[in-house]
């Protein structure tokens, strides 16, 4: 006897053939069939978060004596095998699917309901074991569980995306260390100014990039209250007045991060607006980081015809026709990554902005855009530091060469020599293409001793250790 294709479920729409292997249902299928658009699905840090709210409700609700003891293990049981990455290909639902993530959650429900009946014994789709709505879904609506899976979902994956920056941070720090004594020209306007360390330059580099740390914390600190127990509309109707705590509490002790309950359940059932913070400091850190990567760029052109100053580490070849061209392979996608942030904000922001009267529906694409910023994020940044920064190469004398040709030299003089004469040697140093210390030195207007104390880059770059007047 041949195994049967299909088996027939049904829902208030009606009946529906259902994949016979399918662990989900009718309602899932009917999502698949209605938005066959991207292929994409929701990242596994999401479906863990997910599971852990069924789970956890699950455990809430037989402590209350509102679910068999025999009901909530097997969900629960069934919560913990998708926990451990089993049957993550049942999740089927697009990312672009009905708003506010309804199929997902019934997806999530079904998977979970025809499991817990197989462990009790039973066959897939005999939901009297076990109901996707009424015991899988107890208190729960997809306006409370959404909302709390996307908060959970950042939560888990925030401490990859923070080692990832501590690990850039770092490399930028070590830079910072190894080049402090070498002496160059700073650029304002992109051109010529006053003398700078290249170690400065890098600690500056580093500083911003802890700032934008410190900012993420800050965000994901606000996606740690949930609305779980706010059911439709925040008013809480069918969950218990303990629920909303408690669950919050399993939640905690599961996943080893402190969430609690919203104090205002209507506002986090309404608004996106944390979400959108956390995405702005994702932004900003898109923003402040794209602005080192070209940094770095421009600062290893050429090598002969560029400012070559850094050398950035050769990771393949740059051309299919150049022999020997070697490219900033690392930085470019680096800087492609930033710009793909900065479009999943803008993305999250008229999501949040599309939200009307008691809920926001555009949760859907707004999960996956948060999901794949930090994913990419932490993964470009982590490859970015290994391949790029921590093999840059400084050329030490190339350096020195602009700091000394540069007509920002006259700014050091102006102590020394006065305004005018600082004024003259900078136009006889563009008119000429002599260095201002050569003509300093033709003039005999300082003696190398002098000038060895006015150009250590220590008291040039230090305004503690400047000295004025007459050396």
């Amino acid at each position: 006897m041949s195994t049967p294709e299909f088996r027939i479920e049904k829902d208030s729409l009606g009946e529906l053939k259902v994949p016979a292997n399918a662990y989900y249902g009718v309602q899932t299928a009917r999502a698949v069939a209605n938005s066959p658009i991207s292929g994409l699905r929701p990242h596994p840090v999401f479906i863990r978060a997910y599971a852990t709210i069924k789970r956890s409700a699950a455990v809430v609700h037989r402590d209350l004596k509102l679910l068999s003891n025999e009901r909530a293990d097997a969900i629960i049981k069934a919560a913990d095998e998708l926990l451990a990455g089993k049957w993550q290909d049942q999740i089927v639902v697009d990312v672009y699917q009905a708003g506010a993530g309804t199929s997902t959650n019934m997806n999530m429900n079904e998977l979970i309901a025809n499991r817990a009946i197989e462990l009790m014994g039973g066959v897939r789709g005999d939901y009297t074991k076990v109901n996707p709505n009424d015991h899988v879904n107890m208190a729960q609506s997809t306006n409370d569980t959404y909302p709390a899976a996307i908060r959970i979902g950042i939560c888990l994956k925030n401490p990859d995306l923070l080692k990832a920056l501590d690990h850039l941070i770092e490399a930028l720090e070590e830079k910072s260390r190894e080049y402090d004594d070498i002496i160059k020209s700073a650029r304002t306007h992109v051109q010529d100014a006053v003398p700078i360390r290249l170690g400065q330059e890098f600690s500056g580099y580093a500083s911003i990039v802890s700032r934008c740390r410190a900012r993420i914390v800050e965000a994901e600190l606000g996606l740690r209250q949930l609305n779980l127990g706010a059911t439709a509309a925040g008013t809480g109707m069918n969950a218990h007045p303990r629920y909303r705590f408690m669950v919050a509490e399993e939640i905690s002790q599961k996943t080893g991060i402190a969430f609690h309950a919203a104090p205002n359940l209507f506002e986090v059932t309404q608004s996106l607006g944390d979400m959108l913070y956390y995405s702005s400091a994702l932004r900003l850190l898109a923003v402040e980081l794209g602005k080192i990567v070209n940094d770095i760029r421009l600062l290893s052109c050429g090598p002969r015809t560029g400012l070559a100053e850094l050398l950035l580490p050769p990771v393949q070849p740059g051309s299919s026709i150049m022999p020997g061209k070697v490219n900033p392979s690392m930085a470019e996608m680096m800087n492609q990554v930033l710009y793909q942030i900065i479009g999943f904000d803008t993305t999250v922001a008229w999501s949040a902005h599309g939200g009307q009267m008691d809920l926001n529906v555009m949760m859907p694409v707004v999960n996956y855009n948060l999901q794949q910023a930090i994913h990419i994020l932490e993964t470009s940044v982590m490859a970015f530091t290994d391949k790029c920064i921590k093999g840059i190469t400084a050329d030490r004398d190339r350096c020195r060469y602009y700091f000394e040709a540069s007509i920002g030299m006259a700014t050091i003089l102006n102590p020394y020599i006065g305004y005018a004469k600082a004024a003259e040697l900078a136009k006889l140093s563009v008119k000429t293409g002599q260095t201002i210390v050569e003509l300093i030195r033709e003039q005999k207007l300082l003696t190398e001793e002098q000038l060895k104390q006015i150009l250590d880059p220590y008291a040039l770059t230090d305004p503690d250790k400047q000295t004025f007047g007459e050396a």
